[in-house]
């Protein structure tokens, strides 16, 4: 298994281990989609988030985050120098703290999405 594909992985995992009840709408190689059950403005499914393989990275977004941005305020600057945009974080290498990180913001968008 190739670094990028282990960190797609890791992510993965991380992603599900917080949709539980959510809309799981793609899951295959390279490639999750999660969609909440709360409908947008255009009365769609809204988003959760998602985990993209790309060639020499791997996109995690928490689009939620447009909604709540206070959520990630006070990143470390580990996660932060890896945000792309407001809702948008790549890796190319697995950091457990990092990782750690992520999941304890993941918990937090999943909470304010819950209570939306």
């Amino acid at each position: 298994m190739s670094e990028r594909e282990a960190v797609f992985e890791a992510l993965r995992a991380l992603m599900l281990h917080h949709s539980d009840g959510l809309d799981v709408r793609r899951d295959q190689p390279g490639d999750l989609v999660v969609r909440t059950r709360q409908p947008d403005a255009k009365g769609q499914p809204g988003w959760f988030g998602t985990v993209t393989a790309r060639k020499s990275y791997v996109a995690f977004h928490l689009p939620p985050l447009y909604d709540h941005p206070a959520l990630a305020e006070a990143l470390s600057d580990e996660l932060e120098r890896r945000r792309q945009g407001k809702t948008c974080f790549n890796f190319k290498a697995l950091e457990p703290a990092v990782l750690d990180e992520l999941a304890a913001l993941t918990e937090r968008v999943r909470a304010a999405v819950d209570g939306a």
